[in-house]
């Protein structure tokens, strides 16, 4: 094939090629202007409308909205459907899972729309996956569930008599009825009598009021006074009612009432008029003289908020603005004014105040929820949900929202101006529990009006921290024989955490032995950590106490730790010693047997003792006190054994006393004393002989005792005998005497406690030894003392 047929192929291919593109482009513009099409027909389309009547309970059912939104429920969720509304409020709840609109409060026509009829509550549907908007309103029904009121419970009319002719009509204060249409007020009737019947009259909004009207002339003479019942009926089904009480005073001749120039007046004020500026002057005139035709002006039957905003002159009539109106809260106001005489007769005129709009308005930021504290340790948190509006329009009413950079929240838009205000991140209250907040709201208009709004959101504590000691042991002293309640010390924790979550409570935890009672001994203040000594502690019961403590924050759930203390019982001197040997109970004493052929250093006995304190508190001495020969024996100070000092002799006595003292090392120190009871004896072998002091009882002597003593007795007296006659025999001997005679012994009674020896046989009778046998002793030791002479055998003695 040529090229110029090649060429050909190729051209045509091309304008088939273009021809398709052409048809595609065209296809596509026809799908867009049809999604186009529908979205504007569906943006113009009517709102759908749903009723409801007012006070049902909250949750209850509105409407199915499934058939409208043209949505099965199972890609109803899916598609995020929610109700978004106008205002601080949310008034409905739409249930994803049914479709259903619920209320999501008890819903009050009244409050919502006040005297407007009908209550429309306009919201939208709003769903997000694809985004759709879905106009609807809510038609609020009223029920009869408000009775008429009137402003006063009595009303007090001051009519002349015979001047006011039958057919006169008085007006009256309305009653109001908060309810609207049939549930509203509907007439007034009044008390059968024979003067005066009652007429409802309607004003221009709608409001019904009373006229009282005379039927026939009145006498005073004939009936000073009247009282009548006037009763508002509403149209409700029952219907309700509310009465005042007229009291009529019947006066004599003031026969024309007030009239005002205009029986309505109406006027247009800017809503920023300066305040104190007159808006409108109202002026009645009565054809009667003198009081009866001086005219008082006063509001008649007016809302306190319209005493708020005017003030009447009585006087001259003036109506004067007292404070700033606001167009878009109230935009028309409709005043009674009443015109009074001297006599009581009235007139009354309407006065119908229209607001006009100025551009005054900055923009508004409603929160709808706000969140403080905000937990720590949680990121993303909705901190707080608003709202902004401007009641302007055009660029004045265009609004922008910003808040500072350096913070660690962030505002995200939703649909119709609402905002999230969110945190970045998680936050930690112990590094900053505050965060101040301003969000920025400005306008488009000029010059630009903006408003502030600061947000103070809190970082709330969690429970994260255990409260610590500051030590882990705690090592306290306390001296025995404390008072009781005695404080000891004090343990001491802290808790980083706040509010409650910082508060440390203290307390004992049980002991590992459960017979330990640590509650009588010991206490805790749970505020502080101080701890006492509930009664007075012992070293010797208790040396030591160990225990642990609990430190608990009032979290929840609670953290809590523990710490070790340990009291120490500090040792008093308080226990003298205490001797264990020898026994010193009042029973028979133990005599200690020596042996007088014993060394220097023989062991005699050794007093034990024993001191209930501890330390030095029970170091103990021993010291000889008392001894019957000094010198003989010593006491180990350290030991308390007992000792021969020194070789015994046949001269020291057989019987000693020693007495010991037993010394502790406290301060001051406390001591004991023992008595020690030491016989010398030549040998083991010889009889046991007790001490005087300690003897028994004669009568309860042992019989084999006895007989010892008399043998024993009766050996000594054979030798002493032995050696007086010897002696006696030598002096005789070398006398200068002839006659051996005799010895002559003084005459005279003899002491109880010597004994008489008279010779016999050889022995010669010139001398008289005087023997003391121990009285009572029982025993037969004897001492011997001196010789008794007669003075010339002295003599003849001493110079032999």
């Amino acid at each position: 094939m040529g090229a110029g047929a090649t060429s050909g192929l190729l051209g045509d291919q091309k304008a088939v090629e273009a021809g398709e593109g052409k048809e595609r482009f065209q296809k596509q513009r026809q799908v867009l202007l049809f999604f186009v099409l529908l979205g504007i027909a569906q943006a113009g389309s009517e709102p759908r409308h749903y009723s409801v009547a007012e006070e049902m309970e909250s949750g209850s059912f509105v409407a199915n909205l499934l058939k409208d939104l043209g949505l099965e429920v199972d890609v109803l969720a899916p598609r995020g459907p929610r109700v978004v509304s106008k205002g601080k409020k949310v008034l409905l709840h739409f249930d994803r899972q049914t479709g259903d609109l619920l209320l999501n409060e008890k819903l009050d026509r009244e409050e919502l729309c006040g005297p407007t009829e009908p209550c429309v509550l306009p919201f939208q549907v709003l769903l997000e996956n694809p985004l759709e908007f879905f106009q609807a309103e809510l038609w609020i029904k009223d029920i009869n569930d408000h009775s008429p009121v009137f402003l006063d419970k009595e009303i007090i009319l001051k009519i002349s008599e015979k001047s006011t002719p039958p057919g006169t009509i008085i007006p009256l204060g309305n009653a109001e009825d908060l309810d609207v249409e049939r549930n509203s007020l509907q007439n007034y009737t009044i008390t059968p009598n024979s003067y005066f019947h009652v007429l409802t009259r309607s004003r221009r909004d709608g409001k019904k009021y009373p006229e009282l009207v005379l039927d026939k002339t009145l006498d005073r003479e004939e009936q000073p006074e009247l009282s009548l019942t006037v009763t508002a009926l509403d149209g409700g089904s029952p219907p309700r009612s509310g009465t005042v009480q007229i009291h009529i005073l019947v006066l004599d001749i003031n026969d024309n009432a007030p009239e005002f120039t205009q029986s309505l007046y109406e006027v247009q004020v800017l809503e920023n008029s300066p305040v104190n500026s007159v808006i409108v002057t109202v002026s009645a005139s009565d054809l009667d003289t003198g009081n009866f035709g001086t005219i008082s002006y006063a509001f008649f039957h007016v809302s306190e908020e319209i005493r708020k905003t005017f003030q009447l002159n009585p006087i001259t009539g003036d109506i004067q603005l007292v404070k700033y109106l606001n167009f878009e809260a109230i935009n028309t106001y409709e005043v009674d004014v009443e015109a009074k005489d001297g006599g009581g007769l009235s007139g009354k005129s309407t006065v119908i105040i229209q607001v006009v709009d100025v551009n005054d308005n900055p923009p508004e930021l409603t929160l709808s929820s706000i969140t403080s504290p905000i937990p720590e340790n949680s990121p993303d948190t909705v901190a707080a949900v608003f709202s902004i509006s401007d009641l302007d329009s055009g660029d004045n009413g265009r609004m922008i929202c910003s808040i500072e950079n350096d913070l660690p929240f962030v505002l995200k838009s939703s649909v119709e101006n609402f905002y999230t205000l969110l945190s970045q991140g998680a936050l930690d209250r112990e590094s900053r529990a505050q965060y101040n907040i301003t969000i920025t709201v400005s306008d488009l208009g000029t010059p630009r009006l903006k408003t502030q709004h600061n947000i103070t959101v809190m970082v709330s504590d969690v429970n994260d921290n255990a409260p610590a000691f500051t030590q882990t042991s705690y090592t306290l002293f306390v001296r025995e024989n404390n008072s009781p309640a005695l404080h000891i010390g004090s343990v001491s924790a802290t808790d980083t955490d706040a509010g409650a979550n910082a508060q440390v409570t203290y307390s004992l935890l049980p002991p590992h032995d459960p017979h330990l009672p640590l509650a009588s001994l010991v206490s805790i203040n749970a505020d502080n950590g101080q701890l006492f000594a509930l009664r007075t502690l012992d070293y010797e019961a208790l040396q030591a106490l160990e225990f642990r403590v609990g430190a608990t924050d009032r979290g929840s759930p609670a953290l809590s730790s523990q710490a070790l203390v340990r009291v120490l019982v500090l040792d008093a001197n308080d226990n003298a010693p205490f001797v264990l040997y020898p026994l010193q109970n009042g029973s028979a004493p133990c005599t200690e047997l020596v042996p007088r052929a014993a060394e220097p250093g023989y062991l005699v006995s050794k007093v034990v003792a024993v001191d209930g304190d501890s330390g030095q508190n029970a170091w103990l001495s021993y010291q000889l006190l008392r001894a019957t020969e000094p010198g003989l024996f010593g006491v180990w100070a350290h030991n308390g054994e007992v000792r021969t000092a020194r070789l015994l002799s046949e001269r020291d006595a057989a019987k000693h006393r020693l007495v010991v003292l037993v010394k502790d090392n406290g301060e001051p120190p406390l001591s004991a004393s023992v008595t020690l009871h030491v016989l010398l004896v030549d040998g083991f072998s010889q009889p046991y002989l007790p001490l005087p002091e300690a003897a028994a009882d004669p009568a309860q002597a042992d019989p084999l005792t006895v007989y010892l003593v008399i043998a024993l007795a009766s050996v000594s007296s054979l030798f002493l005998f032995s050696v007086l006659a010897f002696i006696a025999v030598r002096l005789c001997r070398r006398g200068r005497a002839t006659s051996l005679s005799g010895c002559s012994v003084p005459e005279g009674h003899v002491p109880g406690h010597l004994v008489d020896v008279r010779g016999t046989g050889t022995l010669s009778h010139s001398y008289q030894y005087e023997v003391c046998l121990t009285g009572g002793s029982g025993t037969s030791e004897f001492k011997f003392l001196k010789p008794i002479l007669p003075n010339g055998l002295v003599q003849d003695t001493e110079q032999n």
